[in-house]
């Protein structure tokens, strides 16, 4: 995005109101430097109400607006619309999507399939080994694991994704990318920011207020595949999430607890109202394998693979991948290899290995197994081997 369109988009951003009629205005005219330009009658039939076309009419540099522009100037920091390539797939089939999308970090982790898990702020030992030992099975399996940078449950699954190497998590926040909400976490934001990804759909400078976190919960849940509720009271904010999650079409799953825990009354409701039970993170990772593979071709549009025939898929040999696939399929065993050793062999980041793994998997390549990746029964031909096949 230039940086007009981006000072264009803040300016819309900063209107405030129903972000609908914004999205109708861009959706109209392709840019957000365009839509400034169709003036007050354009924005009008767009529907946006009189205090929002005041806003858009005051030319001055407002404080907030200038924080913005001088936010967007760091690197590693991104303004993404609702007109934009980048914007995420899945966000757009949500009732209300945000306009934009403020990221400190990885815009591209926001593409992969992720389960968003939440719970308690103040969960038992119990519900903080769950939340750890979820969130590290679906980071080692290549699911991103997304959460809001809360106490508790939501700190512990960063943490835990942490712990597999960067790319494994992002955190959607209530206030804006540059503040950290608890205070207490910000070294957890910063390591968010710098090895996965701080998402908002408010401005630098906002402060955290209590109608933004219901908010933001919907884009947690429109951003991720499906959501796991670890411990929850029967009156969590997690449980607003899981909600969401159900009305946006997306899978929830919860983890039961003892009947004695008033943390598991949450979870035990989910479940009789048609949660799916589980008991271990592989559970997830099966459930949501039909979703994933609805993703995979936007996720190789966005690794700029869908022209380039990078992957062969349906059933033939990868002798067209790409020269870092290629790296990755000759590192690939014919027995199961951990990715501590296909970074090793490859000289390629788990990140980036994980999303290729991924696509992969989609399409027949590549089985994976509590972590461990191989390569599937039948596809044995390297690009070199196919080469001297054909010289024979």
């Amino acid at each position: 995005m230039s940086f007009d369109d981006a000072t264009a988009l803040a300016r819309l951003v900063l209107a405030g109101g129903p972000a609908q009629c914004r999205r109708h205005l861009l959706d109209r005219h392709g840019s957000p430097a365009a839509a400034l330009a169709a003036g007050a009658g354009a924005w009008r039939a767009s529907g946006l109400d009189p205090a929002q076309i005041a806003a858009l009419q005051d030319r001055a540099v407002s404080e907030a607006l200038a924080r913005t522009r001088e936010w967007l100037q760091v690197p590693g920091h991104h303004l993404v619309g609702w007109h934009d390539a980048d914007y995420p797939a899945p966000l757009r089939t949500i009732s209300s999507p945000p306009l934009a999308l403020f990221i400190d970090g990885d815009p591209a982790l926001l593409w992969r399939p992720a389960v968003a898990v939440v719970g308690s702020r103040t969960p038992t030992s119990g519900g903080r080994d769950n939340a750890h030992a979820f969130a590290r099975g679906l980071a080692a399996s290549g699911i991103v694991v997304a959460s809001g940078m809360a106490r508790g449950v939501d700190a512990e699954a960063h943490e835990a994704a942490l712990a597999c190497g960067p790319g494994t998590t992002f955190a959607v926040v209530g206030t804006g990318p540059d503040l950290t909400y608890p205070p207490a976490h910000e070294r957890l934001r910063e390591r968010l920011a710098r090895e996965g990804a701080v998402v908002s759909e408010h401005p630098p400078g906002t402060p955290a207020l209590r109608t933004h976190f219901p908010a933001r919960n919907r884009i947690l849940a429109g951003l991720t595949l499906g959501t796991l509720v670890v411990e929850a009271a029967e009156q969590s904010g997690a449980l607003i999430t899981a909600r969401q999650a159900g009305e946006a079409g997306r899978e929830v799953f919860a983890i039961p607890g003892s009947i004695h825990n008033p943390r598991a009354r949450g979870c035990h409701r989910l479940i009789r109202e048609g949660a799916a039970l589980v008991e271990d993170a592989t559970e997830i990772i099966t459930a949501l394998a039909p979703l994933a593979a609805n993703l995979a071709d936007a996720l190789r549009v966005r690794l700029g693979q869908a022209e380039s025939g990078a992957i062969a898929g349906n059933g033939e040999t990868p002798c067209r991948l790409d020269p870092d696939y290629q790296r990755l399929w000759d590192g690939l065993g014919h027995d199961p290899t951990g990715m501590d050793q296909l970074v090793s062999r490859t000289g390629l980041t788990a990140a980036e290995l994980s999303s290729m793994l991924l696509v992969m998997e989609l399409d027949g390549l590549v089985t994976a197994e509590h972590g461990r990746y191989q390569r599937k029964t039948g596809f044995f031909t390297s690009t070199a081997s196919t080469t001297q096949a054909e010289g024979q």
